[in-house]
């Protein structure tokens, strides 16, 4: 697809400076925002950006190539789109509108369970090219249900979400109304008010909903009671148990989301998965862990001859993509980044913050005189 972005907003810290202003502040705040301190939030990025890449000026080069095979499939750069709860929260539709850009330019898109558009449809959408991220279910009969419609869709790609055992305490979250409960302030009124594009949109749009969820939740639920069936539905805490039976009924290939332990790299080797996406959550989780690169860097170097190692959590330029690729990883997954597009140019967002990605990306394989992405780590310091 051409390359083509909206001059007035060249970078993604643009997008986010103009989505800030052009969302309700709980709207943004939820898709912005950290756990306790917002420490790791910071730290997520600022350890990427520590590293240094050596240019080779005098070198004959031919040009970069940014296609990257992955599983089978070999995508027109090195970065996906990661899974984003409520997305539909930040800016209506958001989730077909970068589900369609992500097909559009053959990148990978990683559907939440709890999105605001359905399997079926981002499976429509996408012709069977989106990756499908399970929050495991509490019942293993709900569980079997959302991997068969995965499987029906074509999805190719299944990833479990291994590091969310318990909601992180987020306290913008709390104060905004968005915490389990949620609730409806006044403060929050005011700031849809204050958001007359957004709102109009929303009225149009309809409410948010957990739409790939919708066929299992009781009608006329109050947002209350809403929150105590999530509660109950869902369990964060994953183990081999539950995921040996998920590896024999998957027939496609099998992630597994949030791993930053050697332990945890080894036991999912063992089980047979076929990928693993070291991340913390966004600094959504723990506060007081790692940041991401850091574990990358171990399990790059210890399985990445086993496994596939990808990372998101804290890239948010085509400069931090190559760091993060420089490190060992096979592939990269931002989240924010796209939001931040979606909310700040609607429609257009998505292609937009995805040709930014793809120019600094392409960028930066010329400065360093890198023809190929394997070749990324001989340029790291």
């Amino acid at each position: 697809m051409e390359i083509k972005y909206n001059p007035n907003y060249p970078s993604i810290d643009d997008l986010r400076n103009r989505a800030k202003k052009r969302i309700p502040r709980f709207a943004f705040e939820y898709l912005d925002g950290g756990c306790n301190q917002e420490i790791n939030l910071k730290k997520n990025t600022d350890d990427i950006r520590a590293l240094e890449l050596m240019p080779w000026y005098l070198k004959d080069y031919k040009g970069g190539n940014t296609k990257t095979e992955l599983f089978g499939h070999t995508y027109d750069a090195p970065f996906g789109m990661a899974p984003i709860g409520l997305q539909g929260l930040m800016w209506p539709r958001a989730t077909e509108i970068l589900s369609k850009a992500a097909f559009d330019h053959n990148i990978p898109f990683i559907l939440s369970t709890v999105a605001t558009a359905s399997i079926e449809t981002v499976g429509e959408i996408t012709e069977g090219k989106a990756w499908f991220q399970l929050y495991h279910p509490t019942e293993n009969d709900l569980r079997d249900k959302l991997i068969t419609r995965a499987a029906e869709s074509e999805y190719p790609v299944l990833v479990i979400l291994s590091d969310t055992p318990t909601f992180g305490y987020r306290p913008k979250e709390i104060k905004n109304g968005l915490a389990i409960p949620p609730k409806m302030t006044v403060s929050n009124m005011l700031q849809i008010l204050g958001s007359p594009n957004w709102a109009l949109r929303t009225l149009f749009a309809g409410q948010p909903e957990f739409k790939t969820l919708k066929p299992y939740i009781p009608k006329g639920m109050s947002l209350r009671h809403l929150g105590l069936f999530m509660n109950k539905t869902f369990t964060g805490r994953m183990n081999e148990d539950k995921i040996k039976p998920i590896r024999d009924m998957w027939k496609g290939k099998l992630v597994l989301k949030g791993v930053v332990s050697e332990e945890d790299a080894e036991k999912a080797i063992k089980l047979g998965v076929d990928g693993l996406i070291v991340s913390n959550h966004g600094g959504r989780q723990l506060d007081a862990g790692q940041a991401t690169i850091k574990p990358l860097t171990n399990l790059a170097d210890k399985y990445g001859d086993q496994i596939k190692i990808m990372m998101d959590s804290g890239i948010r330029s085509g400069p931090d993509i190559a760091r993060t690729l420089a490190s060992g990883a096979d592939f990269t997954f931002l989240g924010r980044s796209f939001m931040y597009g979606v909310a700040a140019l609607g429609k257009s967002g998505g292609n937009h913050t995805i040709s930014i990605l793809k120019t600094q990306f392409q960028q930066i394989m010329e400065q360093l005189g890198c023809e190929e992405i394997s070749d990324l780590p001989k340029h790291l310091i």
